[in-house]
């Protein structure tokens, strides 16, 4: 799967650029609504700007750092709500890339192979890995192109302490900069899509903006606007 997403040169990746839209869903089924957005992220950070319009305008912010969240607007910073903030923070913590840079390298986590199943339409080769305090990802690689098809987790909710899980599926692949990158990416919840991203335009190793992101930096450029 290294070696299909770029081997060395997808290990060194410093940050990566992604334009797209955004589509939601409610209970499973499309609501309609969409957003423009525009992400830059590197290994200990995000950042996200939106817009509801058509043209390119950045109407809003969103930094994820060292488990902080906030959304910059022109009413100022203030933290993202708890419950998506802790959602971002587990999907950072259970990305392929964590896995491999953090996971893989700690002896005390157990990688299996279970065999093979059907992601979509396509025959995935299954492997789950499973650390010292019993957390998991499982990971679905392309049985023709070792590229991962698809990603999940399971954590309990702190309050009705039921077991849920999450995923997300990648297709559409395109090489941009020697990397294969998906195009498309949908995000499910115990079964059922959330999300949906539209890739654009995507590129690595970018200039990153001026105090990306710094959420103070950010909010007061929105002041003096």
């Amino acid at each position: 799967m290294i070696q299909a997403l770029g081997g060395q040169r997808w290990l060194n990746q410093q940050n990566r650029y992604l334009e797209g839209r955004i589509a939601a869903f409610y209970q499973g089924k499309p609501t309609g609504a969409t957003v423009r957005y525009w992400q830059w992220d590197t290994p200990t950070a995000e950042r996200i700007d939106l817009t509801e319009g058509k043209k390119d305008k950045h109407n809003w912010t969103q930094v994820f750092e060292n488990g902080h969240c906030w959304e910059i607007t022109y009413r100022g910073k203030n933290p993202i709500p708890a419950d998506t903030c802790a959602a971002s923070n587990r999907s950072r913590d259970h990305s392929i890339e964590v896995a491999v840079r953090v996971w893989m390298k700690d002896p005390s986590t157990i990688l299996m192979y279970e065999g093979q199943s059907l992601a979509g339409a396509h025959l995935a080769d299954q492997v789950t890995l499973l650390n010292a305090e019993n957390d998991s990802i499982t990971i679905r690689v392309d049985d023709g192109t070792h590229l991962p098809l698809s990603r999940s987790w399971t954590w309990r909710d702190p309050v009705y302490q039921d077991k849920n899980e999450d995923s997300e599926e990648y297709a559409d692949y395109h090489v941009i900069d020697g990397l294969p990158t998906p195009f498309t990416i949908t995000r499910t919840h115990n079964g059922d899509d959330t999300q949906q991203r539209f890739i654009f335009k995507a590129a690595y190793n970018v200039a990153l903006p001026p105090n990306g992101f710094d959420a103070d930096a950010i909010a007061a450029r929105w002041d003096r606007k």
